[in-house]
């Protein structure tokens, strides 16, 4: 059975090809340790660190790692040219054609002589709500319990999903860059630990308006009045 909610007005396939060097670990909405680039058909991922370029291709099977010799300014972006690997960087909006996601640069990468084209830098917030999925990664500074699944799903004029227990779903609209929400209706049944706390924390902070953000990182930021945030994860 549904009721109101207490208080409530309201990179996929080729996970596999990543770069030979490891980046350290970034959080949501931090600022990306190198820039990275991916492509398909074949899949292929670059890093590009100050010290080295990290090329992986054709689905991993290829890999070419060369001192970085320092890009050389082009007239849509920038090059980068080493005896086995040429990068070519062109701002413009880019999408992977895989996820729908968008990103701000096109990358054309020549390795030995073979060139692929794929997409890099800052990925650009979705054109429009409607259509995206994500699952949760903090709700009010708190990380959210990995064994927990969390999702919000954004469909036409409605969202529905879970903030680790109760299934919830209602009306939402969107001005600029703020999100009104609700009323929300959710399931009644009772969880444990972390999945009711986290999700009584998200109802709280749905309460009224919530601002949007999309930091480059591909995450979206929900923020209520008091400060206090939802971040989230792309997953579609």
């Amino acid at each position: 059975m549904l009721k109101p909610a207490p208080m409530l007005a309201l990179f996929l396939a080729l996970a596999a090809c990543a770069p030979v060097a490891e980046s350290p670990p970034q959080g949501p909405g931090e600022q990306p340790a190198a820039y990275m680039a991916l492509g398909t058909e074949p899949g292929w991922t670059l890093e590009i660190t100050d010290a080295r370029l990290n090329y992986a291709g054709d689905y991993g099977e290829t890999r070419i790692m060369v001192p970085n010799p320092g890009a050389e300014p082009s007239t849509t972006g920038k090059r980068y040219v080493t005896d086995r690997l040429t990068v070519d960087v062109t701002h413009g909006a880019c999408s992977d054609g895989m996820s729908d996601r968008r990103y701000r640069d096109t990358v054309t990468v020549t390795a030995d002589g073979k060139s692929v084209k794929g997409c890099g830098g800052a990925i650009l917030p979705p054109a429009e709500l409607a259509g995206t999925s994500w699952t949760f990664a903090s709700i009010g500074g708190v990380d959210v319990a990995a064994d927990r699944p969390t999702s919000l799903i954004f469909d036409g004029t409605r969202l529905s999903g879970s903030a680790g227990c109760n299934r919830f779903s209602g009306s939402y609209a969107v001005e600029g860059r703020r999100l009104t929400a609700g009323p929300l209706m959710a399931t009644e049944m009772a969880c444990p630990g972390a999945g009711m706390t986290q999700e009584n924390a998200f109802f709280a902070l749905m309460r009224g308006p919530v601002g949007l953000s999309f930091p480059t990182d591909g995450t979206l930021v929900l923020t209520a009045s008091d400060g206090k945030t939802a971040v989230l994860r792309r997953s579609i």
